[in-house]
């Protein structure tokens, strides 16, 4: 049985990742967004069906996460050259790094590991500016997440108070 991970400090991280546009290689790790609110999702495998359409859908909407202090991270199992190749073949340039988990540790740290499929369910995780982990969503690897809502609880999440259901921006907190 898996400890649960909201509320507590996010696993620690350091991956290989491609650039957004393709052009090189970079690191990511848990550091490197300390102050800032971390999107980090995981999906399957690159060049793949359901997998594009999420990518895509999070890079348009990049700027919306930024006006909220908010960086977005995409990981797979894929090794960063499969990134590269993907970005700069059918995937297309997106606007944030795609990190390349090859050794499944953080896949495992994050309790998304198919380990018999040797792939990542599509989790999606929020932490907060301290390294908390304050959202975490899994799904099955036929269901695609929707941006809209990551975006939406972010902002509900910043507020500190209580958000009743189906709240959004602007509207009266309990």
């Amino acid at each position: 049985m898996m400890d649960r991970i909201v509320g507590r400090k996010a696993p620690d991280f350091t991956m290989a990742a491609c650039k957004g546009d393709g052009s090189d290689f970079t690191q990511v790790s848990l550091k490197d967004y300390e102050g800032k609110w971390l999107v980090m999702f995981f999906y399957p495998l690159d060049f793949t069906f359901v997998c594009p359409t999420e990518i895509t859908g999070y890079s348009k909407r990049v700027e919306d996460f930024k006006k909220e202090g908010a960086e977005v991270l995409a990981v797979s199992v894929d090794s960063e050259h499969s990134h590269k190749a993907w970005i700069n073949s059918s995937l297309g340039k997106i606007n944030f790094p795609i990190a390349s988990d090859m050794t499944k540790q953080v896949s495992n740290n994050f309790g998304v590991l198919l380990e018999d499929q040797g792939v990542a369910l599509r989790g999606l995780f929020i932490i907060d500016p301290e390294g908390v982990v304050r959202y975490s969503v899994i799904h099955d690897l036929n269901v695609g997440r929707s941006v809209d809502e990551t975006l939406r609880v972010l902002k509900a999440l910043k507020t500190g108070g209580l958000c009743p259901v189906n709240w959004d921006e602007g509207e009266d907190l309990l």
